[in-house]
């Protein structure tokens, strides 16, 4: 029955949040510059956001589907539900919080006074952070993909010569580990000397996140199905898994809000309309069973989550616009779309 649901009804809560979140905008930019012009400033600038929020979290949805696809009903509900909340709430609002606390060296509660009453040292706080967030969040984004690829038991390849390579490696114990500590040692090497070392700190706390993470899902995944408690558990470890990987997916759009304002409010307000979007995906995706009629749609996400990653990597040296980032993702999951499209044709 949900299968049959119409493109229009996924969207039904995404629209209502956009009007509500615009709306909200409206206010916020009336009541921070008291004229129409403000009004609509913050209007545009929020829906940049929800855009931006879409177009690099695109490939989330895609990853989120198909790991919800393995998790049982009552776990897919509770990513959906309490996900959401902590992806909206404690991504978009929390996180930003919590990184100028500990960077400045002040409690939550001063850093949200920081953020409404002098948002500009608030952003650049926000900026000084964003060398050790990008090592954090590419080296966890760049295991997700390489663990996709390295794999032995993986059967279907897009790109044949490069993916039939990478699954010989995947009989090397730790070789995608290696890979990433290899990349992260040549990124540091054109670093500042001041940067490195947190550079270095923030990358290998990302490998030990993933290390961890990965592992207790594997864990409970094996143990499910010898009770109903352990199974219980089961979903409890993708559902981690997932969120700390939602949670690297944020990093770079919360510090990409940055450059269009640096008001923490309308921040929350644009990403989290985005953020019911890929929600929304998510669920079509699952109910409609897209990944197994569209083969290579998957590899065109994990493709997009390891040009992600480098792209976090290289921000350490340089700014790599937001629109570039997103149009790259976009671009791949495009192309992997339009080949399995093709693929389909041929079988046929």
């Amino acid at each position: 029955m949900s299968a049959q649901r119409s493109t229009v009804s996924y969207l039904k809560w995404p629209l209502i949040v956009t009007v509500i979140g615009l709306g909200l905008s409206g206010w916020l930019g009336f009541a921070t510059e008291g004229d129409m012009r403000g009004i609509m400033s913050f209007l545009f600038v929020g829906a940049v956001l929800a855009a931006l929020e879409i177009a690099l979290s695109f490939d989330n949805a895609i990853v989120n589907a198909n790991k919800l696809e393995e998790m049982t009903p009552v776990w897919q509900r509770r990513f959906l539900t309490w996900g959401i909340l902590i992806a909206v709430f404690g991504m978009r609002i929390v996180f930003p919080l919590a990184i100028v606390a500990i960077f400045a060296w002040i409690n939550p509660f001063a850093a949200m006074h920081l953020a409404l009453a002098d948002p500009d040292e608030y952003s650049r706080i926000i900026g000084k952070a964003h060398g050790p967030i990008s090592a954090f969040g590419g080296t966890f984004l760049m295991m997700v993909a390489l663990k996709f690829f390295i794999d032995e038991d993986k059967s279907v390849d897009w790109v044949k010569s490069v993916e039939r390579q990478l699954r010989k490696w995947g009989s090397i114990r730790g070789f995608e580990i290696a890979l990433v500590l290899v990349i992260v040692l040549v990124i540091a090497q054109y670093l500042p000397d001041y940067k490195i070392a947190p550079f270095l700190t923030s990358a290998v706390m990302g490998l030990l996140v993933f290390t961890l993470v990965d592992g207790l899902g594997t864990y409970l995944d094996n143990i499910a199905g010898k009770t109903a408690e352990i199974g219980a558990k089961g979903g409890l470890g993708a559902f981690l898994y997932l969120e700390v990987l939602d949670a690297s997916f944020s990093f770079d759009g919360v510090i990409g809000a940055f450059a269009l304002t640096a008001n923490i409010l309308l921040i929350a307000i644009g990403l989290g309309i985005g953020a019911m979007y890929v929600r929304s995906m998510t669920i079509m995706l699952v109910e409609r069973g897209t990944l197994a009629e569209f083969r290579y749609l998957e590899h065109g996400a994990f493709y997009s989550i390891f040009a992600l990653s480098i792209v976090m990597f290289l921000q350490s040296l340089t700014h790599v616009h937001e629109l570039i980032t997103g149009g790259v993702g976009i671009g791949l999951i495009g192309l992997a779309f339009y080949a399995s499209i093709i693929h389909n044709k041929r079988e046929a």
